[in-house]
């Protein structure tokens, strides 16, 4: 086929696309113009650059492509289907801002900018960024993709009441909270650690791949590895989980019903609506899973003394930017001043 004009596809590409053969040499590339005068310019340098042989010769790697390689690597599969669906056999390179923008108004058209660029726009940058430096580009996240920032922590005590909650239903579920809360895991980190990934005579465990898409060793404090040693179901298995769990409303809803004796509330019966009931009741319906996390970073900065830098070289987060967001939860030297001022009791004229 001759070398033609693809005008632009609604919800596809805002551009112009050249696509043919022109003396043996396939093209299948975006002009980056919405102009059809300027394209079909674009067109004629491209047949001449063929002419002189200075036409640069390349396979073209499409997104499905690209994507397929990059779950065949280990790469994060959740949300990628609708993208291969949308990109489908579009060449990668033609994968800029504007249609990684287009993607996601169309994909979640009522969707929140943090849905957006969890959905959209951190997987097709994890796409970029394994197929290479050709491709990789810095993607300009939409405003307010990172939503709201929520802090929550449990005191000691109220930890402890979860905990206690967790054993009235579960030895092991007890095990993954405080494993959790421990170590500063997200649960899915949690869930997915086999038993061959744990040394408790080390007190090491590994995570192969973190949510930043790098490895991360795990101490797992002297509580904690007693704890382990004692798990419902064993650790000495060479193959298998260590958690048996798997995240869906069954385990959330576990959660719920622990926070709830927690409060004081006897363990409810299990009934299609007993998690949403039981979170209008207790006082603790704002605990989550990455709460846990949320109260490791909190408990190292108040009682084990870590600064911001101190978090980030545990590898729990690999920017001082997103630790120092529990630097608040730590008086600083000059609010203790405060102690200075005066009262009735002192002797200030």
């Amino acid at each position: 086929m001759p070398l033609k004009l693809i005008p632009p596809r609604s919800g596809k590409t805002p551009y112009y696309a050249v696509r043919g053969t022109y003396l043996g040499r396939y093209i299948d590339r975006s002009t980056k113009t919405r102009k059809r005068a300027l394209a079909a310019k674009q067109l004629r340098k491209w047949e001449e650059e063929i002419e002189r042989g200075e036409f640069e010769t390349r396979d073209e790697l499409t997104f499905a492509a690209a994507a397929i390689n990059y779950m065949k690597a280990g790469g994060e599969r959740r949300y990628l289907s609708p993208l291969i669906k949308h990109f489908g056999e579009v060449a990668l390179r033609n994968v800029r801002q504007q249609e990684i923008e287009t993607a996601a108004d169309l994909l979640y058209p009522n969707a929140t900018a943090a849905t957006k660029n969890r959905q959209v726009f951190s997987p097709i940058s994890a796409i970029l960024k394994h197929a290479g430096p050709n491709y990789d580009f810095k993607i300009r996240r939409p405003k307010g993709s990172r939503g709201r920032v929520i802090t929550r922590w449990l005191w000691p005590e109220q930890a402890e009441a979860i905990f206690a909650g967790a054993a009235q239903i579960d030895a092991e579920f007890e095990l993954l909270l405080r494993f959790l809360c421990y170590t500063g895991c997200r649960i899915s980190e949690a869930l997915g650690m086999t038993c061959d990934e744990v040394r408790l005579v080390e007190s090491f465990a590994y995570v192969r791949t973190s949510k930043n898409g790098d490895p991360r060793p795990v101490y797992l404090p002297p509580h904690l590895v007693a704890a382990l040693a004692n798990h419902p179901r064993g650790l000495d298995r060479a193959t298998g989980r260590v958690f048996r769990f798997h995240r869906g409303g069954g385990l959330r809803n576990q959660l719920i019903a622990a926070c709830a004796i927690a409060s004081g509330l006897r363990r409810p019966k299990r009934t299609k609506r007993s998690g949403p009931l039981i979170r209008q009741a207790h006082g603790l319906d704002w605990v989550n899973f990455h709460t846990f996390c949320h109260t490791y970073a909190t408990w190292m900065r108040r009682y084990a003394g870590r600064d911001t830098k101190g978090l980030v070289a545990t590898g729990r987060w690999r920017s001082e930017q997103s630790a120092s967001r529990y630097a608040h939860v730590v008086p600083s030297e000059d609010a203790k001043a405060a102690a200075l001022l005066p009262t009735k009791r002192s002797n200030c004229k």
